[in-house]
C-alpha cells in the first residue's frame, strides 16, 4: 500500500457521479425491465472512461473505476452470488425516525435509492460468477491504459459481510452469524481476486457504525459492539488468505445529509476496529458531527503499521472546501497518527453510493476533488519542509 513519502498523497472513498444514460439504464435493469446488454456495456465504458479522465485530471494518487458498472456499491453482488431474492425492508435510521421535520424536508427533496428495498436472503449464499467482475477489471486496465496520466496505485471496492447481512435481510440462515460467515465466505472470492490484480482491496464497511442507528438504533450498546466483532471475524475470515498491508477498511456513520446526533461515538468503535486484519482505516473526519475525532485517534492510537485516509473533504454538501481548509483537516490528522508518511487525503464517503443517489452536483465533485489535491499540495509544503 502507498505511503505519503515526500508528500501527502490524495485517493477518495469509491464511487463518482455517473452519466444519466447509465443511470437510466442501471435502474431500468434494477427494476427487472429489458435493457439491451450493448447499450450497457457502451454506457459503462463510456462511464469509466471518464471517471479516469476526470481522476487523473484532479490529481487524484490513488484511483479506481469509479463504481461506475455497479448499481450501488453493496447490492450488486446479487448478480454475482446465488440466494437473493425478493425485497428487504431496512428499519430507517434514527434521525429520520426522531424528527419529524427533517424526515418530511428529506422526503421532498427525494431520489431514487436502490438501497431502499435490496434484495434478501432466500436461499444458500455462494459466489457464482466472477465474469462481471473480471468484465470490470478488463475494462478498468484496457481504458486506464489510453489515458496520458497514471495513478500511483488503484484501489477497489467490495463490501463488508456486516453491510451485505444488514441491508440485505435473512430468510434462509438460523442466525446472523451463520449468513454472516456464508457471506465472509462468498466474498473471498472477491477480495482474493482483487488483490490478486495488484490492487489495494476497499472493504466498505458502513456497517461498522451506522448500524448503531438503524438495526441496533433501540438496543444497547453492547450488543451493537458484539455486532461488530462479529462483522470483523467474519472480514478477517474472508481475508484469511490476503496479505493485511493490502486491505483498507472504511467506515462511516452512513452517507446522508442529516443531524447524525445517533451515531456511536468513535472512541467506543476503535479498539473493535482495530483487531481487523487490515492495513488502514478510512475514516469520516470532515462533516460537522465527526471532524472533532482525530483526538481519538490520540486517545487510541492508530496501530503502528497501519495508514489513515482521513477524509477531509464531506460529500454531502456542495459547498466546496477550500484548499487552506484542506490543509488544515489533514494536519489535524497528521497531529493525531504522528507521522505524516501514514496519512493520506480521501474523501468522507462516496459520491454515488447508490446509482443516481448522488447529493453533490457533478460539476462541484470535481471541484471538490481540486481542492484536495490543492490542499495536500499545501499541506505538503507545510509539513514536509518543517520535517
Amino acid at each position: 500500500m502507498q505511503h505519503s513519502e515526500s508528500r501527502i498523497l490524495t485517493t477518495h472513498a469509491g464511487s463518482l457521479p455517473r452519466p444519466r444514460s447509465l443511470v437510466d439504464l442501471q435502474l431500468r435493469m434494477s427494476r427487472g425491465g429489458a435493457v439491451d446488454p450493448a447499450a450497457l456495456a457502451a454506457a459503462e465504458e463510456q462511464a469509466v472512461r471518464r471517471a479516469l479522465e476526470f481522476q487523473l485530471e484532479c490529481g487524484i494518487d490513488i484511483g479506481n473505476d469509479g463504481e461506475q458498472p455497479r448499481e450501488s456499491f453493496v447490492t450488486y453482488v446479487r448478480h454475482r452470488m446465488s440466494g437473493f431474492g425478493g425485497e428487504s425492508r431496512r428499519p430507517p435510521v434514527q434521525d429520520m425516525v426522531a424528527y419529524p421535520t427533517f424526515r418530511e424536508l428529506a422526503h421532498s427533496h427525494s431520489r431514487v435509492n436502490l438501497l431502499a428495498a435490496p434484495p434478501r436472503a432466500i436461499g444458500a449464499v455462494r459466489y457464482v460468477d466472477r465474469g462481471p467482475l473480471e468484465k470490470e477489471f478488463a475494462a478498468y486496465r484496457r481504458i486506464l491504459a489510453e489515458q496520458p496520466m497514471r495513478f500511483a496505485e488503484t484501489f477497489w471496492t467490495a463490501p463488508s459481510p456486516g453491510i451485505v447481512a444488514s441491508a440485505m435481510q435473512n430468510d434462509f440462515y438460523p442466525s446472523l452469524a451463520d449468513y454472516m460467515h456464508a457471506v465472509a465466505d462468498a466474498l473471498r472470492t472477491e477480495y482474493e481476486a482483487i488483490v490478486a490484480q495488484g490492487m489495494v482491496l476497499q472493504i466498505d464497511g458502513p456497517d461498522l457504525a451506522m448500524e448503531r442507528h438503524r438495526l441496533f438504533a433501540d438496543r444497547p450498546l453492547a450488543e451493537f459492539l458484539e455486532f461488530v466483532d462479529l462483522t470483523v471475524a467474519a472480514i478477517n475470515r474472508a481475508l484469511a488468505n490476503v496479505p493485511r498491508d493490502r486491505v483498507r477498511l472504511h467506515v462511516c456513520w452512513g452517507n446522508y445529509e442529516g443531524p447524525h446526533v445517533f451515531d456511536v461515538p468513535l472512541d467506543d468503535l476503535l479498539p473493535h476496529l482495530y483487531q481487523a486484519r487490515v492495513g488502514a482505516l478510512v475514516l469520516s473526519m470532515a462533516n460537522p458531527r465527526h471532524a472533532h475525532e482525530y483526538r481519538s485517534l490520540i486517545r487510541n492510537p492508530l496501530p503502528k503499521d497501519w495508514v489513515l485516509v482521513a477524509g477531509v473533504i464531506d460529500t454531502t454538501t456542495n459547498y466546496v472546501e477550500h484548499p487552506e481548509v484542506v490543509a488544515d483537516r489533514i494536519e489535524l490528522a497528521v497531529r493525531a497518527v504522528g507521522d505524516p508518511h501514514r496519512v493520506l487525503a480521501g474523501t468522507d464517503c462516496g459520491f454515488d453510493t447508490s446509482s443516481g443517489f448522488g447529493q453533490v452536483a457533478e460539476e462541484l465533485v470535481w471541484e471538490k476533488l481540486r481542492a484536495l489535491r490543492d490542499g495536500a499540495a499545501l499541506a505538503t509544503r507545510r509539513i514536509f519542509a518543517s520535517g
